[in-house]
């Protein structure tokens, strides 16, 4: 009997998906052996190898896939007729390989131990807990303003190409590092999206090529956005996979940046997301605190509305349907509701009493 590697190839996908649903139960052996283990030495190797080049390999490597697969299925559309075992066979047996090669390269990091735990906070927190965060981020990031503006009233500019931020950022996480060793970052590989259209019509500031561990940020965001976009993407880069806890770490990187700009950016990223949070719990409260907020920062916030607000269309809710059914299927079980746990590892990270 004629043995058909390709057989076996599909059939790996079965023992594959109950090794992942084991693992869902193990995060402590995850973190240990492949967050903080396997993924340290893969993650550089592959920045190493596609982090030098001045384009996204990762891209290239997604459109050839897109045309190989669309011509593969008009090539093979008679087959789904009359050889449909075989079809479905191919098809499996390419699936199993590419979701090997994602969890390995990179997707069981989604099931490491939460980030609070490893930080030694809470997840929960109170509505005055919450209250005195917010606050604080609206008296720092005030500071920042008037520092940088000299007038309240206008939205900060930031002076740098985003060339220029995509070689800045990782000296926030330089910085970082001193406190937790295990974000230095090295080496960079950092790309603007060479699909930053159509990125930008799906509603999606940046993503991270699991295969290839480039970091592509969308090229058409504004240049406000871009410091605590491109930190975001680190934090994937580092093995973070949960977009909550990338948001968390990338507005400490930011935070923690030398440059003003960044720290703008950072504080008044962390200060949107509990905005969010308290108009959720009291919106007369959020209305009072919006009122205390320099007129330049809302302005911002306008600017980052007004360029999404212009790219909606009727297939963006679809993209984003199909990416929280991504994140529920990964291992965050409320989906891109989960964004909020980053307002709890903010606000219990910052209420800690200072050393």
């Amino acid at each position: 009997m004629r043995r058909n590697p390709k057989l076996y190839l599909a059939l790996a996908l079965i023992p594959q998906l109950i090794i992942i649903k084991i693992l869902t139960y193990f995060p402590e052996f995850v973190e240990t052996y492949y967050s903080n283990g396997l993924y340290q030495w893969i993650s550089k190797l592959s920045r190493y190898i596609f982090g030098w080049l001045p384009f996204s390999f990762g891209d290239i490597f997604y459109a050839l896939a897109i045309i190989y697969v669309v011509r593969w299925l008009i090539k093979n559309r008679w087959r789904f007729v009359k050889d449909l075992k075989g079809w479905i066979i191919d098809v499996f047996s390419a699936v199993s390989v590419i979701y090997f090669a994602f969890h390995v390269l990179w997707a069981l990091n989604y099931y490491r131990q939460p980030l609070h735990e490893n930080l030694g906070l809470q997840a929960n927190y109170s509505t005055q807990e919450l209250l005195m965060v917010t606050k604080k981020l609206i008296d720092k990031s005030n500071e920042l303003h008037t520092s940088i503006s000299k007038n309240d009233s206008l939205k900060i500019e930031l002076p740098y190409s985003k060339n220029d931020i995509l070689d800045l950022s990782p000296k926030g996480y330089q910085n970082l590092q001193n406190d937790y060793p295990h974000l230095a970052y090295s080496p960079p590989s950092l790309k603007k999206s060479l699909f930053s259209l159509p990125l930008t019509y799906m509603g999606f500031s940046g993503y991270l090529n699991p295969l290839t561990n480039e970091a592509h940020i969308d090229k058409l965001i504004p240049t406000y956005k871009f410091p605590t976009t491109v930190s975001h993407e680190i934090a994937h880069q580092l093995g973070y996979a949960a977009e909550n806890e990338a948001n968390f770490i990338g507005a400490l990187a930011a935070i923690s940046h030398d440059d003003i700009y960044f720290k703008y950016s950072g504080y008044t990223f962390a200060l949107r997301h509990c905005l969010f949070e308290v108009y959720k719990r009291d919106q007369d409260l959020y209305y009072e605190l919006v009122e205390t907020i320099n007129k330049g920062i809302i302005k911002n916030y306008q600017e980052v509305q007004l360029f999404w607000d212009s790219y909606q269309n009727p297939l963006e809710p679809l993209f984003k349907k199909t990416y929280d059914s991504y994140l529920i299927a990964n291992n965050q079980k409320d989906g891109m509701q989960s964004y909020s746990y980053v307002v709890a590892l903010l606000v219990n990270y910052l209420n800690q009493p200072a050393p």
